[in-house]
């Protein structure tokens, strides 16, 4: 199950920081943001195409700005300061869902082994939810952006999220014992050279379902347009880079395939409506 005790803490810190900043007066913003991503992870060869483009998901969000440059509570700007004309506090609540499997060289249709039928029977799911919050910078004045200016406006972001994940394990691969088919537990449904210098009771099992949640860093780059002024059309393209390689359910160690963190880039349209 998903690790919903820590995700329920996260939430209260949360509520508590706009709460705050909400006592400041500053005017508030909120939105909704969805679209297609894609997952890297351990499933493939994370340098080919068939796996960059075929493990892609889709994600879907709530956010929330605090937006520095102008006061709820008069109705009126803030002082006149770099701080409140170029940058927000964007707040995030998100999902995202990819089927997993693997593509391309070791799957490809000349190979016959048992590795290779191994692999393609193995299929996965990586299931996550995020809390967290992006600084965003705005080159050009907020300001002006708001007073019709123009508009189009360019920003770029830099945060930290909390996540929550839920994989999915499964294969089919038809082994000589019925008794293992479908068995996850069971090494030898899976590509055996995961298992090279595996030790079992000292090294972790490298296929897992087991919940979990760890911190990822994220920055994103995106632009904003003004479609009236009280709404915006947002264009967002993000780099997510998890504190955790478990968050697919594979953690294998070969031959050096598995040299970094699952992470995401999530390309996503947002909707965004002012409150005051």
């Amino acid at each position: 199950m998903l690790n919903l005790k820590h995700l329920a803490t996260a939430f209260f810190l949360f509520v508590l920081t706009q709460a705050a900043y909400s006592q400041l007066g500053f005017s508030h913003e909120i939105g909704i943001i969805a679209g297609p991503l894609e997952f890297r992870s351990d499933f493939g060869s994370r340098n080919e195409t068939k796996t960059n483009f075929g493990n892609s998901g889709f994600g879907i969000g709530i956010v929330h700005y605090i937006n520095f440059a102008y006061r709820a509570d008069c109705s009126c700007y803030t002082t006149d300061t770099y701080f409140n004309d170029h940058f927000k506090l964007r707040n995030e609540i998100s999902w995202n869902k990819t089927n997993l499997e693997h593509l391309g060289t070791w799957v490809a249709p000349n190979r016959t082994t048992v590795e290779a039928d191994q692999l393609r029977a193995h299929k996965g799911v990586a299931e996550n939810f995020d809390i967290g919050t992006q600084l965003e910078f705005f080159p050009l004045s907020i300001r002006s952006f708001q007073s019709f200016g123009y508009r189009i406006a360019p920003f770029v972001s830099l945060g930290i999220h909390y996540t929550s994940f839920n994989p999915k394990v499964s294969t089919t691969y038809n082994n000589p014992d019925p008794n293992a088919y479908g068995d996850i537990y069971d090494q030898s449904n899976f590509y055996s050279h995961w298992f090279d210098n595996y030790t079992p009771g000292v090294d972790p099992y490298p296929i897992s379902e087991q919940s979990g949640s760890t911190w990822s860093t994220v920055t994103s780059v995106g632009i904003r347009y003004k479609l009236n002024k009280l709404s915006d059309l947002m264009l967002d393209l993000r780099w997510q880079y998890y504190f955790s390689d478990w968050v697919d359910g594979l953690n294998h160690n070969w031959r050096g395939y598995n040299k970094s963190n699952d992470w995401l880039v999530w390309l996503n349209v947002g909707y965004i409506y002012y409150l005051n």
